[in-house]
């Protein structure tokens, strides 16, 4: 993950590795947990740019085409209510 802040907001790249999946997507609370998907680099990590207010923690998981939820190992967790867990960025 890349965090670049500017003023009130940081630009954020989320970045997650898989070889399990041809798709990947990312769900989070700023987009009232809908599914964005992401972009595959050359090396096939996924990746998408959010731009996101300072000031905030935001949690959020990557899904993939399977329905498989995945939270960020670099983050902390927290349990959710669907038994799984949610990883919480602080920006």
């Amino acid at each position: 993950m890349k965090i670049t802040k500017k003023g009130k907001k940081a630009w954020v790249t989320f970045t997650i590795s898989t070889d399990e999946s041809d798709e990947m997507a990312i769900k989070g609370e700023w987009s009232g947990w809908e599914a964005e998907p992401m972009r595959r680099k050359k090396n096939g990590d996924f990746y998408i740019m959010k731009i996101l207010p300072l000031g905030k923690s935001y949690r959020f998981g990557y899904e993939n085409k399977k329905g498989e939820w995945i939270a960020d190992d670099t983050l902390p967790k927290e349990a959710s209510p669907f038994g799984s867990e949610n990883s919480i960025l602080e920006l």
